[in-house]
């Protein structure tokens, strides 16, 4: 019984190497399933745009928080930025 362990072991271990190594066949084309974050390009972003911006998530991304926190606080700042520009009347 001691050598039909050994025996699978070493072929799993084979297996592994003939894999890390290539050999197994490769992977098919990688394709981007998610959506493109949409931003205007024939103006200039604007608050309000960076306020509707939302982007995808992934496992290992950033926490959604704190670019909500981070987007809300650039767009207030361009609209600042815009309401000192050009003041309504």
């Amino acid at each position: 019984m001691t050598w039909f362990f050994a025996v699978l072991i070493v072929l799993v271990m084979g297996a592994v190497a003939v894999v890390a190594s290539g050999r197994g066949g490769s992977l098919g084309p990688a394709y981007d399933d998610r959506a493109d974050v949409r931003l205007p390009a024939e103006r200039p972003v604007t608050g309000e745009d960076l306020r509707a911006l939302r982007f995808n998530t992934a496992v290992r991304g950033y926490r959604a928080s704190e670019v909500d926190a981070l987007l809300d606080r650039l767009a207030n700042q361009l609209d600042d930025q815009l309401d000192e520009e050009h003041p309504e009347a």
